[in-house]
């Protein structure tokens, strides 16, 4: 599996993940009515001009899924149990159709867990950056991994 198994994560340890991923109109349009988000900030551009960001903003939804997604290959594919949940997302600029995202995880934090002894909680931090190295997300989350599996032993 390429995810990690909770005892790989250390608490500091940075991933810088690879590729990036640029976001089309198609991407922001499909996605904003998938979820039914009647919002026309993201469906119309001539509401957008009027608007003080002059053009239509991705959903902040679809960079949240895009920026979690990405990390998933280099920290919990195959390993995580579940998403525990978000203690915090913020979206300090917005992100326009054209954007690429850049993701970065650093591990806040881990801890055992209290009922179950095969697994152990890891607390992420993924930060999002655009192609002008702009920080477009902070996402902190948690999540349950799976530990290690015990080797049985040879009685041979």
């Amino acid at each position: 599996m390429a995810g990690l198994y909770f005892e790989e994560f250390e608490i500091g340890q940075i991933f810088k993940h690879q590729p990036g991923r640029t976001i089309t109109e198609m991407d922001n349009v499909l996605f904003t009515c998938l979820t039914m988000n009647p919002q026309p900030l993201h469906l119309d551009e001539e509401f957008a001009k009027d608007t003080p960001f002059g053009q239509r903003v991705v959903n902040s939804i679809l960079t949240l899924g895009i920026a979690v997604g990405l990390s998933v290959g280099d920290t919990t594919l195959g390993t995580t149990i579940g998403n525990l949940g978000f203690q915090k997302v913020e979206f300090p600029l917005p992100v326009f159709h054209g954007d690429t995202l850049y993701i970065e995880t650093e591990i806040l934090d881990k801890r055992e867990s209290r009922s179950r002894p095969d697994r152990g909680i890891v607390y992420f931090e993924h930060r999002a950056t655009n192609q002008r190295q702009e920080v477009v997300a902070i996402i902190q989350r948690a999540g349950m991994m799976r530990k290690r599996p015990v080797q049985a032993e040879n009685a041979g």
